[in-house]
Order: structure tokens, then C-alpha cells, then sequence
């Protein structure tokens, strides 16, 4: 047993990652045109991306992030992978806190933030097109010094053979590459610097259906190689049935429902979740008809009153219009946020 599972499972139940009343506003860029509007009182345009976020992924965790695009996964990911500051609430990972005020602060840890890093959609789009597998590899290690220049070539091959990859592509270029091969090197970039954390946003999303079962194999594979925790963002609720131990359900900026995978998807507490589960690819396809969740998403510069949700909900009643609901507890480890859980 590795020395990375064994600290693993000393530390079960701890959290690695604890994100409390996170919110992220996103503003248009200073211009003669938003300074004229502020000049004229007008109010200034803005998206509230993530709208007072709560969660805690425990070590040894694959957490998944679900929702329709728009609803601000991306988002919370990347403030989970301490790549976007925060508007208001915090970030805490391990010991180490960040918010609002001590930014400064937290940017001079350097260190702390290499354990948690992020893996993107597109793999292609992710690597530097102008430098060569090696160079890709190594240049964050070299840069904080976790690796020396004469061990950078030594260091590259533990990268690759890590991932499932020959000698041979330390050469290349990443348009050279084939797309599992891209993704295997953006995974083995992510682990160059030693992460606890990894942040996957749609990471099999643009690969062949084989290449994709390729890949989470690879994953659970360093889980329990290194003892990683995951919040894996996905639109392929198979995948998530699959890989996931627990799912957070994601809408316009909030989470509305969080459960431990099966019961999740035995029984569905929120509207939303119910109408994403039965919209859901199965193998019966030939015997049922889809039934897709009714409508578009609003738009976030103009978010519904009260439940964001209740344009779109079937059960929707007056008081959904006025007031947020709480997310919380309707059984064991399973929150929602939804009014028909109230007493009448």
C-alpha cells in the first residue's frame, strides 16, 4: 500500500476542501461607455456567476459537480481550484484560508496552491501550442523549484509512464498528439506539482466514447495510487453514476440539491433534479420517451425572485415567486433547497 493511500485513509473524514458562502460577481470591463453610465446613475450590468456557494469535499472524495450550462460550474470550479478570487464568502484548503481580504496574502503561498489543480475541457486549447511535451511537464516544477534542470528529462518519463504514455511523445508538440493523448498529458501537468485536489471540468467531454472509459479508468487508477480527491464537473449523468460517491446539483449560481450518488439517483428530492434524471440517456431509448425540463434558462444579468428555479417547475406555487429556499437537510446526509419540503 502506497504511502499517499495510507495518508488517505488516516485522514477519512477530514475535509480537504471547504468553500463557505462563496460568491462571485462578474462586472463589465472599465470603458468610456460604463464610466458614462455610472456618471449618469444608470446601474451597471453584472452576473452573479456563484450565489452563495456552501461545500466541503472530504479527502479521498470524487465529488460531482451537475447542471446545465450557464448555471455556473465552470465558475465554482475554478474558485475551487483557487484560480478566481472571491467576491465575497471563503476558501479553505487543508489549513490554509482565503478571502476577500487577505488575497494578498494568499497569493504569496505559492505553494499551498499547487495542491489543488485544475484539468480543462479542452486539452488542445489548455497546452501551450508553441512548446514541446517536456517543456509542458516541467515548467511548473522547475519554476517552484521541486525539481532541478538536470532532472527535468528523469522527471518528464515519471510524468508520462504515470499516465500511460511512451517515451516518445516528450518530443512532440501538442497538435502532434492524438486527443487521449492530449488529455493524458493534461492530467500528467496537473500531477507534475503534487495536487491533493483535482478539479476536472468536463474532462472527458471531448473524447471518443472509448477514449473517455480510457480515461476514468486512469482516474480512479491515481486515486487510489495517490490517494486524490475529486470534483469532477460533468454533463453525462452516466458518468457520474459511475464515478461519483457524492453529486451536487447546480442552478443558475446555486446548488439546489446534495446527496450521495445512489440515493440521488433513487430518489431525486428537487424539481430540477428530477427533470435532468429523466431527460437522462438509458438503454431502454426505444421504449420511453424523454420528458426534458420545460423551458430556458433565465438569464443571469436578470435572475426569477425568489427560487430561481420556479419559471420552470412544474410544482411551482406563489410563495416560490417570493422567497429563497433553504438548502437543507431532508435525510440523512442529503440536503435541498426547495419549498415543497416545508410542512403545509
Amino acid at each position: 500500500m502506497s504511502a499517499a493511500v495510507k495518508r488517505m485513509e488516516k485522514a477519512e473524514g477530514e475535509a480537504l476542501l471547504q468553500i463557505t458562502g462563496a460568491v462571485k460577481t462578474f462586472a463589465p470591463r472599465p470603458s468610456l461607455a460604463t464610466l458614462l453610465a455610472r456618471l449618469s446613475g444608470r446601474p451597471q450590468p453584472s452576473v452573479r456567476a456563484v450565489d452563495g456557494v456552501t461545500l466541503s469535499i472530504l479527502r479521498g472524495e470524487i465529488v460531482a459537480l451537475v447542471g446545465e450550462s450557464g448555471s455556473g460550474k465552470s465558475t465554482l470550479a475554478r474558485i475551487a481550484a483557487g484560480l478566481l478570487p472571491l467576491t465575497a464568502g471563503a476558501r479553505q484548503l487543508g489549513s490554509a484560508q482565503a478571502t476577500r481580504e487577505d488575497a494578498a496574502r494568499a497569493r504569496a503561498k505559492a505553494r499551498n496552491r499547487l495542491r489543488a489543480q485544475m484539468i480543462f475541457q479542452d486539452p488542445l486549447a489548455a497546452l501551450n501550442a508553441r512548446m514541446r511535451v517536456i517543456d509542458i511537464l516541467t515548467e511548473a516544477p522547475l519554476v517552484h523549484g521541486l525539481i532541478k534542470p538536470a532532472q527535468k528529462r528523469a522527471a518528464a518519463l515519471e510524468m508520462i509512464d504515470r499516465v500511460g504514455l511512451a517515451e516518445g511523445v516528450l518530443a512532440r508538440f501538442p497538435h502532434q498528439l492524438s486527443g487521449g493523448q492530449r488529455a493524458r498529458i493534461g492530467i500528467a501537468r496537473a500531477l507534475a506539482v503534487g495536487p491533493e485536489l483535482l478539479v476536472c471540468d468536463e474532462a472527458t467531454a471531448a473524447l471518443d466514447v472509448s477514449i473517455q472509459a480510457q480515461i476514468l479508468n486512469l482516474f480512479l487508477d491515481l486515486k487510489e495510487k495517490l490517494g486524490l480527491t475529486y470534483l469532477f464537473i460533468s454533463h453525462d449523468l452516466a458518468v457520474v453514476r459511475s464515478l461519483a460517491d457524492r453529486v451536487l446539483i447546480m442552478y443558475l449560481g446555486r446548488i439546489v440539491e446534495e446527496a450521495p450518488c445512489e440515493e440521488l439517483f433513487a430518489a431525486p428530492n428537487h424539481p430540477y433534479t428530477r427533470g435532468l434524471l429523466a431527460q437522462a440517456l438509458t438503454l431502454d431509448v426505444k421504449k420511453r420517451v424523454f420528458s426534458a425540463v420545460k423551458g430556458e434558462m433565465p438569464s443571469p444579468f436578470a435572475p426569477p425572485s425568489g427560487c430561481h428555479f420556479h419559471p420552470r417547475c412544474p410544482a411551482a406555487m406563489a410563495r416560490c415567486k417570493l422567497e429563497d429556499p433553504v438548502l437543507k437537510p431532508v435525510g440523512p446526509a442529503r440536503l435541498s433547497a426547495c419549498h415543497l419540503n416545508d410542512p403545509t
